[in-house]
Formats: C-alpha cells, structure tokens, sequence
C-alpha cells in the first residue's frame, strides 16, 4: 500500500488535530468556512478553487449509467466548489480508455478519480499517476486491486457477492435454468457478475455474449439465445439498456410467460418495468454515490490527508416491487462489516430506529430488512434522473 508522504509540518499548518473533525463537514479548518478568491473552501493545505479532478472512466455515452455518473461528479464539484472532469470513451475501447487517462495524467490535476475495468491494460497507468504524487481513487471497476496500486480507496459493490445474491435470488422465485447476458466483453467486472451469478443459482446458467453498443443486436441475440434454449427459465443482464432488449426479446420469442428477466443497475426504465412487474428485481449500486464520493474523498485527502482506511461498499442492494433492502450475507450482515449490526431488524418490534428507518417483515414476520423509503428516496430519484425528487420523463418513488 501507499506510504503517505504528509510530515507534522503539513499536519501543522492544515491545522493540527482541529481539521479531523472539521473536514468531515467541509468547514476550512478552525476558523469556519473561510471563502477563497475562486469560491471554493480555502482552508487546508490547498484552496478549493484550485482543485482539479480528472475522471477517466470506461463508460460510453449510450448506457444510461453514464448520466447518473456524470450527475454524481457534477453534484461533488458544485457542492465542493472544485473542478470535477469526466471522461469516457465514444465506445467501449481499452485503447481508448488508455488514451483517456494518460490525457488525465498529463493534465496534472490535483487529483484522480478513476474506473479499472482492466487491471492488466490499466493498473500501470494507476501507478504512473500515484508515482507522479497524484492522489487516486477507485470507483466501480477495480475492487480486487485498488490497494495494491497504492490508491485511496474503492467505492463500488463487490461484484461476484452480488451476482451470488442475484443468483440466490433467481433460484428462490424457482429458476434453475438461466442465461447471463454479457453485453461488453473484456470487461472484468461483468464477467465476475456472470461467474457469482451462476454460483447463486446452483443449477445450470450459459453465459451470452451480445454486443453493447447496438441495441438491435442485443435484442437479436439474446432472442436467438432463448430459442435456443428451451428450458430457459430466467435471464439476468448486467445493464439497463441490456434490460430493455431482453424484455423485448422475451416477447418477440413468445416466453412472456415462462422467463423471468431481472437486472444489474437501475434507469428510470427499469424502475418502471419493476414497478410493472416486468422485471423481477434490479440492483442497485448507486452509482451517483460512486462518483460523489470519490471527488469528496480527494477534496478531503488533498485539504486535509485524510481519507478511508478499506475500500467502502455501495452496493448491492436490491430494488422489487415491494421495497428496497440491502443485500445481506448469510451472517445477515451488510457488506463491509463495520456498522452492519445497527441495520437488522429487533426480534419483535417494528419500531423505526434511530434513522427513522422502519424494519420490513414479510409475511412470515422474519426480518427482510429496511425500509429506507421516507428518509431516503426522494434524493436517490434526483441521482438517477438529474432533477430533484423525479425521474426524466415522469416523478416517482425510489421504491416501488
């Protein structure tokens, strides 16, 4: 891991012990919130006007996830008051995204935030720019070598747990048939999705693979994948716009009624085919999250060298019909450990708990987790859709 060059004369003039506390809440340093020339904070080692980020990522303009992304660095550069760049490929291309982050590190921004889709193509770009004293951190692809390449941290889910959880999900609405739907290949993360997703299942799962960036060929091939397979019971994609052509490919195969389809990753359309029932779940890993706090953690480390000490889960958590419910290991913990026992639910009672969160029973009364509607959706619909409280192209509820 990374040796953090940061001496007690740094430590003194940031502001010595005072700025631990204040730099969680954004105040510069003990004297409150001191405005520097550009706008931004001015406490701390360096002013926040004059903090650039570059965001090199692999996301490509036609996937849906791209805009919450983007949402998310735009919403961390206006409430920081820095400059926040994001950047992806026209079309999924390591090549192009190599490009991309050797343009970012030429830029010689105060810091970057970045995904690792390939650890091999990638990783010695990382340590390129963190042996050129730039900070970095992980967000969405690159869980498995954030801290050997010496970065901040990781924000994402872990990947092959919640295509287990995905799976396990499948196998108890009485799937044990099943494709997985690979809509970009070469990308680690999605493979590790499909390889989680045929543990959870436990029975027979065929991974596909289609081709992204055209819609029609999604739909043709997976459509062709169903008549091909018979005894297909369900289908996962790893993708919104993936999601919308396998319903369309269910259809135009005629198994409305004998495949099930469920997704990785929400979109105002795939809230939608929830709510419908046409998708039996979805999973979120909140990637307006994702980007936030990644600018967030580098503000916070460049003004104040401080940053988490592990990688910090976003996800999965799983959105259906009903509710919205964090996935839990068979411990009945959250992922990332720390914190985890405040979330279940008390034997016998429905109180809300401290957060006002109130505890989801079903019907057997056994604890399905929480119910984080009231206090939190509102926001999460302002992440995927950009505006506050609704979706593009219509209002609704986070949960459905």
């Amino acid at each position: 891991m990374m040796e953090r060059g940061f001496s007690r004369r740094d430590f003194l003039k940031a502001g010595g012990v005072g700025i631990a506390g204040a730099a969680l809440f954004g105040v510069a340093g003990c004297g409150g919130a001191e405005q520097g020339d550009e706008g931004g904070e001015a406490g701390g080692l360096t002013s926040r006007g004059d903090i650039r980020i570059e965001m090199p990522t692999h996301m490509i303009p036609p996937d849906p996830n791209t805009a919450i992304m983007q949402n998310g660095a735009e919403q961390a550069a206006k409430d920081m008051g820095v400059d926040v760049q994001f950047r992806g490929p026209d079309q999924f291309s390591i090549p192009e995204i190599q490009q991309i982050f050797e343009a970012s590190i030429a830029a010689n921004p105060s810091g970057i935030a970045a995904t690792v889709p390939d650890p091999d193509a990638l990783g010695p770009l990382v340590q390129k720019a963190v042996n050129q004293g730039i900070p970095v951190v992980l967000f969405n692809a690159g869980l498995d070598v954030w801290e050997e390449l010496g970065t901040q941290t990781y924000y994402g889910q872990t990947e092959l747990e919640a295509g287990v959880a995905a799976g396990e999900r499948m196998a108890d609405a009485g799937i044990k048939n099943a494709l997985c739907v690979n809509h970009q290949q070469g990308q680690l993360t999605l493979e590790t999705r499909c390889e989680g997703f045929d543990k959870g299942v436990g029975g027979s799962v065929k991974q596909i693979a289609v081709d992204g960036s055209d819609p029609t060929a999604m739909r043709s091939g997976m459509e062709t994948a169903l008549r091909q397979n018979p005894d297909v019971e369900g289908l996962l994609t790893l993708g919104p716009e993936a999601a919308a052509q396998a319903l369309r490919a269910v259809e135009a195969a005629g198994r409305q009624d004998s495949v099930k389809v469920a997704t990785f990753d929400i979109s105002p359309d795939v809230l939608k085919a929830v709510q419908n029932g046409d998708l039996l779940f979805a999973i979120d890993q909140q990637m307006f999250l994702q980007t936030y706090a990644s600018a967030v953690t580098l503000v916070t480390y460049i003004q104040y060298r401080l940053s988490p000490v592990t990688a910090v889960p976003t996800g999965p958590s799983f959105v259906t019909g009903g509710q919205r419910v964090p996935h839990r290991g068979r411990s009945g913990q959250l992922p990332g450990g720390g914190g985890a026992a405040r979330h279940r639910c008390r034997a016998g009672s429905d109180a809300y708990d401290s957060r006002g969160v109130r505890p989801l029973r079903g019907l057997d009364g056994r604890c399905r987790g929480y119910d984080h509607r009231d206090s939190h959706d509102r926001v999460r619909l302002a992440a995927v859709g950009g505006g506050a409280g609704r979706l593009r192209g219509g209002a609704g509820r986070r949960v459905l």
